[in-house]
């Protein structure tokens, strides 16, 4: 069976409030987003109360690093700020594996799921200049580093760090992505809602490494007018053959609404079949 879990949702004020709420409707887990300062990875170093919780809901966690996180960004100051931040959450998930094998699936990794962030553009008269795109090489240095460092921080773990589609990855954006898949510490998050809302343009790239699938954001979208978000159901997305792919992957999903009532409505839609008990 698929692991199910939540995300952490805005309108519950404290975590626990969702640990509750993912309990009551039978998910595996929370994914902790660390764009909430709450969830901030000097908070979070206190793993204990996060231990206590899960035990009592019979849940375990995963986490989304900060939607800003660069660690290509030109400032070497910023860079090394966030590659701290990577480094503090991969501890962080170190202390929360023992809850992954007691609560949940041990065959399937602790997930740190990250955006790629595309860089500032300068505006031309006849085009838009990606500075990434200008300086590739000053770019992918900063990802060989990255990817060593992931590599020596996991030591061996069983943690996984998980590039999410967004708004359309870009071509310099898939050649990174491609070397870090290069490393068994890296893999791919299919958003299938940003998929949807985008024209599907990041499935070519996304079906090519498909093996490297290992974590869903599950949640219905719209192409025309793009929407995604909604409740399971609410959409036009093919939602049986994304969770088919979950399911021969092995992949671990995230019910990714952003009320309460969505997420319910989307539990229910499982429920009625058979993807919950």
């Amino acid at each position: 069976m698929i692991q199910f879990g939540m995300p952490t949702l805005i309108e519950n004020k404290t975590l626990e409030e969702n640990a509750e709420l993912c309990k009551s409707l039978g998910l595996k887990f929370i994914e902790l987003n660390m764009n909430f300062p709450e969830y901030q990875a000097d908070e979070l170093k206190r793993t204990d109360h996060l231990v206590d919780l899960a035990k009592k809901t019979g849940i375990y966690y995963t986490l989304h690093l900060d939607e800003n996180l660069n660690i290509a960004d030109f400032n070497r100051l910023v860079t090394e700020a966030y590659l701290e931040t990577v480094r503090q959450s991969i501890e962080v998930l170190a202390k929360l594996l023992p809850l992954r094998d007691k609560y949940g699936d041990p065959t399937q990794p602790l997930t740190l799921n990250m955006h790629m962030n595309h860089g500032i553009y300068i505006t031309l008269p006849d085009k838009k200049v990606q500075m990434y795109d200008r300086d590739f090489d000053i770019y992918m240095k900063s990802f060989e580093v990255f990817r060593s460092k992931c590599e020596e921080w996991t030591d061996g773990r069983d943690i996984r760090i998980v590039v999410e589609n967004t708004d359309g990855f870009r071509d310099y954006e898939k050649k990174a992505i491609g070397y870090l898949l290069k490393s068994p510490v890296f893999g791919l998050t299919w958003d299938i809602g940003h998929s949807k809302a985008t024209g599907e343009r990041d499935v070519p790239f996304i079906m090519e490494h498909k093996e490297n699938l290992m974590h869903f954001h599950i949640h219905d979208g719209s192409e025309n007018p793009p929407k995604n978000h909604l409740a399971l159901g609410d959409g036009e997305i093919d939602l049986l053959d994304r969770l088919n792919l979950a399911e021969d992957q092995n992949a671990r999903c995230v019910l990714e609404t952003k009320t309460v009532e969505a997420l319910k409505k989307s539990v229910k839609w499982l429920q009625n079949r058979d993807y919950i008990k």
